[in-house]
């Protein structure tokens, strides 16, 4: 299987050595960087990357992505599947499918469900779109874990984004929950009824929701602004978004000092 990466940033780098390790063939561009993947052949050119692959991955950036998919799908073979995961809203995927489709060339919107520095390319991705069957049948068997839904390019980014309306959402309200908390020396004991409430896992699903939320609250900040405007096309409320969304701006511009101080033993 030719598999191309384009941008090899933390996540297009661990997603082309993961593959490449996991049996793919794959090549790697990035006019920016140069990062050592031995296991990935580094092309000169984007023409050059995309021809006689498979599957190719974009995982330039959102601010990039048209012009990287319509260079892109210029130059591949009309056999081969062009796949853009990156975080983008409905509009913008639907956008890069018709983009490609004027090529003759099959598009999948590819979500990806989870940070991919935990799992590498075995982060859970969905996929829709009229090429999403293709790249699932191209990448499942070097372990990828992809499920596709029906419809249209862009169904899959906004499952998405109905999913972060939840985890960010959960997100603020622990981090509402334990900033409260912390203002009444009573930090330590509001994270241990947190946790007790979300299972087994809850400490470290509660430490990673505060220290994700700190450390990303900048690249969060325009998700939920994403959400928030595909909630809009559902005609559905944003209450709860509307306060994550406050929130990340506001650690965004620096976090306050509660969650912030360990003194009390997390």
């Amino acid at each position: 299987m030719q598999i191309t990466i384009l941008g090899l940033g933390e996540a297009g780098s661990l997603y082309a050595e993961g593959l490449a390790q996991r049996g793919g063939e794959v090549t790697g561009f990035d006019p920016y960087v140069s990062p050592e993947l031995p296991d990935v052949r580094l092309a000169s050119s984007l023409p050059a990357a995309v021809s006689g692959a498979d599957v190719v991955i974009s995982l330039a950036g959102a601010a990039a992505a048209k012009d990287v998919t319509a260079e892109a799908a210029a130059a591949m073979a009309p056999s081969a599947v062009f796949a853009d995961f990156n975080t983008g809203g409905p509009d913008l995927k639907r956008e890069l499918a018709r983009i490609v489709a004027g090529c003759g060339i099959l598009f999948a919107d590819v979500a990806v469900m989870a940070p991919v520095p935990r799992n590498g390319s075995l982060t859970p991705l969905l996929a829709s779109g009229d090429g999403a069957d293709l790249l699932a049948e191209r990448i499942a068997p070097l372990g990828v874990p992809i499920d596709v839904v029906p419809g249209e390019a862009g169904e899959a980014a906004g499952r998405k984004l109905l999913r972060s309306v939840f985890m960010k959402g959960l997100a603020g309200l622990v981090y509402e929950s334990v900033t409260a908390a912390e203002k009444s020396d009573a930090g330590s004991w509001m994270r241990d009824q947190i946790a007790a409430e979300l299972g087994p896992d809850g400490a470290q699903l509660v430490e990673r929701l505060i220290t994700g939320t700190r450390l990303h609250a900048g690249r969060r900040m325009h998700e939920m602004e994403g959400a928030i405007e595909h909630l809009h096309t559902l005609d559905s409320p944003t209450w709860i978004t509307e306060g994550t969304l406050s929130w990340l701006r506001s650690l965004a511009d620096g976090p306050p000092e509660a969650t912030a101080d360990r003194s009390e033993g997390h």
